[in-house]
């Protein structure tokens, strides 16, 4: 089956410093893939270039066999491959449910000018948008939080309305970063019960970065393990927690982090 993303020998420079050292995976459609590794590994650095934040010094990434990280991250949001970001996206002034009716604008067909007017396409987009927006707020679980301003949310349901942002501008794949950070043990449990409905019931493949080591071994389908800016290991939760390698990275074999 072929791959629905394809990262080939992606290799980022700073300078004379190596962020990212011929990473290569593939992520099947439906998958849950968790990137994972130490403080400084190269993660965050890796999801910018997948996500086209940044460009890649050598190597390439591919979406559906299309070569994706010479675009423009707006460009690879619209064709399905969208990244979502821990607070940033959010509009703390806003209620939940005005905040996900406006991430919907990236799939608008009207012009900024036509909602300015108020042109009938425009009309039509809002009537669908808020449509849309009420089908993922009641999806997630937010419907009794919905008229609730951002900036009064605890970490979790903040957590959840960066994962309905994402939902909104129709994602194939979504790039989850962090998404269980701040959270208690409850609060996770209830994310991770989240991010594996939107793979079973929406279709969405998942790509996170975390350093919940408990959360990712409970969610992830498979798992790739960085090092320095190199891929050390790649595997099930069961044989990553075997790996030498990667008990080594995380010094010692029975360092709790990685879940042993």
């Amino acid at each position: 089956m072929t791959p629905i993303l394809e990262v080939k020998g992606v290799t980022k420079r700073f300078g004379g410093l190596t962020a990212n050292d011929d990473i290569s995976f593939d992520v099947a459609e439906g998958e849950i893939l968790s990137v994972i590794g130490p403080n400084g590994a190269g993660k965050s650095t890796l999801f910018k270039l997948i996500a086209s934040f940044l460009k890649t010094t050598s190597g390439e990434v591919r979406f559906k066999g299309r070569v994706i990280s010479d675009l423009a991250p707006h460009k690879v949001a619209r064709m399905g491959v969208v990244r979502t970001f821990q607070e940033t996206t959010i509009f703390r002034s806003m209620t939940v449910r005005e905040n996900v009716i406006v991430a919907h604008h990236l799939r608008s067909k009207a012009s900024l000018l036509g909602f300015f007017l108020g042109t009938r396409q425009a009309r039509a987009d809002e009537a669908e948008f808020g449509a849309s927006a009420d089908d993922i707020i009641a999806f997630l679980g937010l419907q009794p939080i919905a008229e609730e301003l951002a900036s009064n949310l605890p970490q979790g349901h903040l957590r959840a309305l960066s994962m309905a942002i994402g939902l909104a501008t129709d994602p194939k794949v979504l790039l989850l970063d962090e998404p269980f950070a701040g959270m208690n043990h409850d609060e996770t449990m209830r994310m991770v019960a989240l991010v594996r409905r939107l793979r079973d019931e929406r279709g969405v493949t998942v790509l996170l970065v975390e350093h919940d080591m408990p959360a990712v071994m409970k969610i992830s389908d498979r798992i790739v393990v960085i090092n320095f800016g190199q891929k050390i290991a790649e595997g099930t939760p069961a044989e990553i927690q075997a790996n030498e390698k990667v008990i080594e990275a995380y010094l010692g074999s029975e360092d709790a982090a990685i879940g042993i």
